[in-house]
């Protein structure tokens, strides 16, 4: 055997350890991942209750009664208004507090970061559990505490009221995510370099004047990334309203994941109609998918600013 062989040989072997560790991975994603996905699309065809095998064929019957049902696109508004509280109100919110956190001269700036990441890592079930508590309108906290400073003369009802619930919600998420957003703004903070700052300084420009000309045009490559994983995320809000208010009242703070999870496995149904529910994913998908793709332009600037 020569020693060009035996090398071809060698790397052979080292190539073949790699598929033999990435096969686990590989077997995982196509049962939890590509399986699920196929799968849904598949049952979608059926009208189907989920149990045993699928065999009333209905074709696209479901997906044209998704696309005409109110409370569909009722509950798509809901989870599109999760995004843009994301967009408008988290994202710059996230980037002032950046700012101010990734100041050295701040002490216990690091303390200030870990009390603001703490909501991100803590179960949001049990956030929804302990809001619901504090916002009770009989024994919670948050109305005992307003009506004996006088802010209120009635308790709140603030998730019982079809008025108040949704934007409770909101407000909720928005604490709960916060950290995360955090936290993409102090990375992209660490490429603004820093003798442009201390130039600008010596010049005498002001904070403000630091944050509009020098800041933010360094870091708008990353802030657009930021802005699509934002809006990915706030997307996908399901187990904070399914725990606080499982879509209700009158589906007033319902979400399409929310929506999906009755259909399919909620004891309210008097029979679950999981065809229905698998045809209502795929809608969803397919509208995340396009809401994706408009905003490739951003992602197409933030390539040419790259380069």
């Amino acid at each position: 055997m020569t020693a060009r062989t035996r090398r071809t040989v060698a790397k052979r072997r080292e190539y073949l350890w790699c598929y033999v560790l990435l096969l686990p991975l590989l077997v995982a994603f196509g049962g939890f991942t590509l399986w699920p996905i196929v799968a849904s699309w598949w049952y979608s065809l059926f009208d189907w209750d989920g149990v045993g095998n699928p065999t009333e064929w209905v074709g696209l019957a479901n997906f044209v009664e998704v696309l005409t049902a109110p409370d569909f696109w009722r509950a798509f508004w809901h989870t599109f208004l999760f995004s843009l509280v994301a967009l408008l109100i988290e994202l710059p919110l996230a980037l002032a507090f950046a700012i101010l956190l990734n100041n050295a001269r701040l002490r216990g700036r690091n303390l200030y970061r870990l009390a603001l990441f703490v909501p991100v890592v803590t179960t949001t079930a049990v956030v929804g559990i302990v809001f619901v508590a504090l916002l009770d309108p009989v024994r919670g906290a948050v109305n005992e505490i307003l009506l004996a400073v006088g802010l209120v003369d009635a308790p709140i009802n603030f998730l019982g009221s079809t008025t108040t619930a949704l934007p409770t919600l909101m407000g909720i998420d928005l604490w709960k995510g916060f950290g995360i957003s955090l936290i993409y703004w102090l990375a992209a903070l660490q490429t603004v370099p820093k003798d442009l700052i201390e130039a600008a300084q010596l010049d005498g420009a002001r904070r403000a004047s630091i944050v509009r000309h020098i800041m933010v045009p360094v870091m708008a490559p990353i802030a657009i990334v930021i802005m699509l994983l934002l809006f990915q995320r706030s997307l996908g809000t399901f187990d904070l309203v399914q725990a606080m208010t499982a879509g209700g009242p009158v589906y007033s703070t319902d979400v399409v994941p929310t929506y999906i999870y009755r259909y399919a496995f909620s004891p309210e149904m008097q029979a679950p109609r999981y065809g229905f529910a698998c045809a209502a994913g795929v809608v969803f998908g397919l509208l995340t998918l396009v809401l994706t793709l408009l905003q490739a332009p951003a992602l197409r600037y933030r390539k040419r600013v790259a380069v």
